[in-house]
């Protein structure tokens, strides 16, 4: 099973956002999507999750064409992603957040209840479960946003930033329980992220974008040397 794009465009008015890039995460892989900021990593991941339907170009889950489904459809099929900015009912608690995953999905009440308080314990939140989620910290705000994601059981699940604003230690937990995600859910992650250390550190594949276009694919290994990729977002010092 794997989520792919073949061939995707998208144009802003004048602006090509994205000049026909191909992508595929397989169920089970972690796969990081970098490249310097404007170069349409957002703008991929809206197309992949149906938030943004492309001018050119088609989305398949296996064999299955998804490029024509409703935005809603597209976690039924298996795809789920998380925003930049934590997208949360501040005047629900915790709890209620995650819940809201579960009876989307047609779970009733107390059984959403149950689930949502057991993915808590998962991601070291229960503490956290009966509090309001105005009072959250930032670090706090993005556990609970992927927790109400894993609520919908993702196949694939995208991730834009993850761990943007979290300290050093933070980080390398949200690895570790990354990890822990792919093998408990058996699922594909996209990880679109700025935190180098993080994305060679938890990716086994990357794939590279610059100005809309694919201008590299391959192990960590293979892009931190790859001169195109250095030039254009990593710069000389990077270490090797």
């Amino acid at each position: 099973m794997h989520l792919q794009a073949q061939g995707v465009t998208v144009r802003f008015g004048g602006l090509v956002a994205i000049d026909t890039v191909s992508i595929r995460l397989d169920r089970g892989e972690i796969l990081g999507l970098i490249g310097p900021n404007g170069a349409g990593k957002t703008t991929l991941v809206n197309v992949l999750s149906g938030f943004q339907r492309p001018l050119e170009g088609s989305i398949f889950v296996g064999d299955r064409n998804c490029t024509a489904l409703p935005r809603h459809e597209f976690p039924r099929a298996g795809i789920v992603r998380t925003f930049q900015a934590v997208r949360l009912f501040r005047g629900l608690t915790v709890a209620e957040n995650v819940e809201t995953g579960y009876v989307a999905q047609g779970l009733g009440r107390a059984a959403a209840r149950r689930r949502a308080l057991e993915i808590l314990g998962e991601l070291k939140l229960a503490d956290k479960a009966h509090s309001l989620a105005a009072g959250l910290s930032y670090g706090e705000e993005r556990w609970v946003g992927l927790a109400r994601a894993l609520a919908v059981s993702p196949r694939f699940l995208l991730l834009d930033e993850p761990a943007a604003g979290l300290a050093a230690a933070e980080a390398d937990e949200l690895r570790d329980l990354i990890t822990e995600i792919r093998t408990k859910y058996d699922c594909g992650v996209l990880v679109i992220e700025h935190n180098m250390a993080l994305v060679m550190n938890l990716c086994e594949r990357i794939q590279v974008l610059d100005s809309g276009r694919t201008i590299a694919t391959g192990t960590p290994i293979d892009i931190r040397s790859d001169p195109t990729v250095r030039r254009a977002y990593l710069g000389p010092d990077l270490r090797q």
